[in-house]
């Protein structure tokens, strides 16, 4: 049903054994127990909540998804909610994957409800640092936080270089369509979501430093004091961005809208000047005897007027700006 792992004194000893060996392996305080589970039903999650003595709380938190990232801590153990996220430039919007993890003190249990959170990547983080699996919970917990909180920073630089193009589009000679609108919107509602995943988890890993005593030896501190700063970075870029975002958005209005005031101006201006001919051919085409009726000096003078008055008005109209 899962992956497993054992580690014993520092060393890992065995991995994928079944899972049913789990709770002899915990028993042993000389043994570390990594064990994941994708999409379990509530009975599995009670049968291993048996195991390890987890708190009900915890299972509900668990099974029900769309939780906050949080750390709960309870008598025995801690729980942990965590998403990673993955942002796709093409279409502007994000895709969150949600896991939870029960940690106690020997025996980490990862709950994934897809299989879009890499737990591949996690295993590969802890393969990548052997040294530090002598710290048992506290080094598997930080590599399942540092994908975490990795996966947030890409997101972050990757919607970056994406505003960074619609800066360049709203100052650039191409009009701005309803594609860009649109991805402006999708691109905004990723952000909103992004905040939503990374601003709780400022609080997730200094709540893990101050208790560093219960998740593992000083040793480790340095390496989750690197995870905060991953997280206090991410958390200021995204909230830099949100509000870069709102000024491009509030500059394609005003754009649209200085446009829209210069073509009214052209439309009005233009309206001007063919009001005059109208006016002047309306007047002279009244049915009574007027200066130059029957004359063809009458006709000649009408057409003057009409040039000079247009061209006296395109004049004035050009120097304002307004055409």
């Amino acid at each position: 049903m899962g992956r497993t792992r054992l580690y014993r004194n520092g060393k890992l000893e065995a991995e994928g054994f079944p899972v049913a060996d789990v709770s002899e392996h915990v028993k042993d305080p000389s043994a570390v127990v990594w064990f994941d589970m994708c999409e379990p039903t509530e009975e599995d999650l009670r049968a291993i909540s048996e195991e390890l003595g987890i708190h009900e709380l915890a299972v509900e938190d668990a099974l029900q998804h769309k939780q906050r990232p949080k750390l709960d801590v309870y008598d025995s153990h801690k729980f942990l909610n965590v998403y990673s996220v993955r942002f796709d430039p093409d279409s502007g919007r994000l895709d969150v994957a949600e896991a939870a993890a029960f940690i106690t003190s020997n025996a980490l249990v990862t709950v994934r409800n897809s299989d879009h959170f890499d737990i591949g990547e996690v295993v590969r983080r802890w393969d990548d640092a052997p040294a530090l699996t002598e710290h048992g919970i506290a080094f598997l917990l930080h590599g399942l936080l540092d994908y975490v909180v990795d996966t947030h920073f890409e997101t972050v630089e990757a919607i970056d270089e994406q505003i960074e193009i619609l800066e360049e589009s709203v100052f650039g000679e191409r009009p701005i369509t309803q594609g860009d609108q649109r991805r402006t919107f999708e691109i905004r509602k990723s952000l909103v979501t992004l905040r939503r995943v990374v601003m709780p988890m400022r609080e997730v890993v200094n709540t893990l430093i101050r208790r560093n005593d219960e998740i593992g030896d000083g040793a480790m501190a340095p390496y989750y004091q690197d995870v905060y700063d991953q997280v206090l970075r991410a958390t200021e870029w995204t909230e830099s961005l949100r509000d870069l975002l709102s000024n491009i958005r509030e500059a394609h209005l005003t754009m649209q809208s200085n446009k829209m005031n210069l073509i009214m101006k052209r439309v009005t201006s233009w309206a001007a000047i063919i009001a005059v001919p109208t006016l002047i051919t309306g007047f002279y085409g009244q049915n009574i005897p007027f200066p130059g009726f029957e004359h063809s000096w009458g006709f000649w003078t009408s057409s003057v007027a009409i040039v000079v008055v247009s061209a006296v008005l395109y004049r004035s109209f050009r120097k304002r700006d307004w055409l």
